[in-house]
């Protein structure tokens, strides 16, 4: 388990994943700044590697994600674009807080995230379900 340092854990994307939130990104700058400002910040430190070397066990879009937060709460939710975000179906967009620190982690990391209340919280990725199997 990783210590709360401030620093963030390393992330990797693949290169399709990355330039569509990069595009997303730019495109929500003047609507949602905060968004934009985090994702890029994101994407700044992601290593992106070519689509098929991203392993199956990092967190990408269409990813089903399973995490601890740190009260010991366990949540799976499936990581989706802006579009097909839906709650009840568990479908969490990248552009909330929560999406945008989960995207790019792998099981066993852990990373502190700013809820839009401004709180910080911890979570910690415990499994990941690539999105073209379903299963890890």
């Amino acid at each position: 388990m990783q210590k709360k340092t401030g620093r963030k854990p390393a992330i990797t994307l693949s290169q399709t994943d990355h330039d569509r939130l990069l595009g997303l990104a730019e495109a929500m700058e003047e609507r949602d700044p905060v968004f934009a400002e985090t994702m890029i910040a994101e994407l700044e430190r992601a290593r992106v590697v070519e689509d098929a070397a991203l392993p199956k066990t990092v967190a990408r879009m269409g990813s089903t994600v399973t995490y601890t937060t740190e009260d010991g709460t366990s949540h799976t939710v499936t990581l989706v674009f802006p579009a097909e975000a839906d709650i009840t179906q568990g479908k969490v967009s990248v552009t909330t807080p929560v999406g945008t620190a989960l995207i790019g982690l792998s099981a066993g990391q852990s990373i502190d995230w700013t809820a839009r209340d401004g709180r910080t919280h911890r979570l910690t990725v415990t499994e990941i379900r690539d999105p073209a199997n379903g299963a890890e």
